[in-house]
């Protein structure tokens, strides 16, 4: 028989709120089966909602992650997963190198304008 885990239980091992996995829940992302009233979840769901999770933390929209997982099912060799994950994060990667490029380039720029404001305000003060 496969392990089942109540929703607390998965909360508490992701360090999540029951409220995060029945959002999850909601958006058809994982499936619980029912004990009566209870949601029941198998390793199956446990691990998909792992990789909601990573995904989550990698950037990845709920839409991917689907995608993502649909292909889990449809594709028993999961050629197709892997294919989709490695676009994906190549075109993620692209976005994050651009974003440091521009915080490196924002920085710089608040870096000059703390420079120039600190000169301003010390020539203001040696006036006083």
């Amino acid at each position: 028989m496969d392990t089942l885990f109540s929703i607390n239980e998965l909360a508490e091992q992701f360090d999540i709120t029951a409220r995060a996995i029945r959002f999850y829940e909601d958006k058809g992302l994982i499936v619980p089966g029912r004990a009566g009233s209870r949601r029941v979840y198998t390793r199956r769901d446990r691990g998909r909602l792992q990789l909601i999770l990573r995904g989550k933390r990698l950037g990845f929209s709920l839409e991917e992650i689907r995608q993502y997982l649909n292909l889990y099912d449809q594709d028993p060799t999961h050629v197709s997963q892997m294919q989709l994950l490695l676009n994906k994060v190549e075109e993620r990667r692209v976005q994050l190198v651009q974003q440091q490029k521009d915080i490196i380039e924002t920085l710089a720029d608040l870096d000059g304008i703390r420079q120039q404001t600190e000169g301003l305000l010390a020539a203001a003060e040696g006036t006083k």
